[in-house]
C-alpha cells in the first residue's frame, strides 16, 4: 500500500518558464501528490494591474495540466479561498518561494510542512514580459 504524501505550490503561472518548471520539479520530489494552486484572472489583475494576466486561466490551466509533475490543479480568487482549499487539502508539504521566507505565507497554517524554494536566478514571468 503506497502512502500518498500531498504537496501543494501556489502562483499565477502567468507565462510559463523554466523556474516555474523547476518549482514544479522540484515541489513534486517533495511528495507523491502535487497540487498546484492558481490564481483567478481576477485575483491577478487586483494584484498586478489590468495588462495581467498576460495568459488567461483556461490557457494557465491547460498549460499547467500538460506538465508531467502536476496532478491537480485548484484556482482561487482570494486569500480566504486560498485559505479555505488548504484547510480541505491539507497537505503535507508546502512549497513557497524563498522570498518568502520573512514573511506570512497565507494558510501555511493548514499543511504540515513548509519548504522554501530558491528561486532560479534570471527567470521571471514580469523579467520576461519587460523584454529583459
Amino acid at each position: 500500500m503506497q502512502i500518498i504524501k500531498k504537496v501543494w505550490v501556489n502562483g499565477c503561472f502567468d507565462v510559463l518558464h523554466r523556474g516555474h518548471i523547476e518549482l514544479l520539479k522540484y515541489a513534486k520530489n517533495q511528495g507523491t501528490f502535487l497540487i498546484v494552486g492558481i490564481d483567478t484572472d481576477d485575483r491577478i489583475k487586483k494584484m498586478k494591474g489590468v495588462f495581467r494576466p498576460f495568459n488567461n486561466q483556461e490557457d494557465r490551466l491547460f498549460f499547467l495540466e500538460s506538465i508531467k509533475y502536476v496532478d491537480h490543479i485548484e484556482l482561487f480568487d482570494s486569500d480566504e479561498e486560498l485559505i479555505e482549499k488548504l484547510s480541505l487539502f491539507k497537505p503535507d508539504v508546502m512549497v513557497v518561494g524563498s522570498d518568502y521566507k520573512d514573511k506570512q505565507v497565507i494558510g501555511s497554517e493548514h499543511a504540515n510542512e513548509l519548504i522554501f524554494f530558491d528561486r532560479i536566478k534570471g527567470y521571471s514571468t514580469t523579467r520576461i514580459l519587460e523584454n529583459k
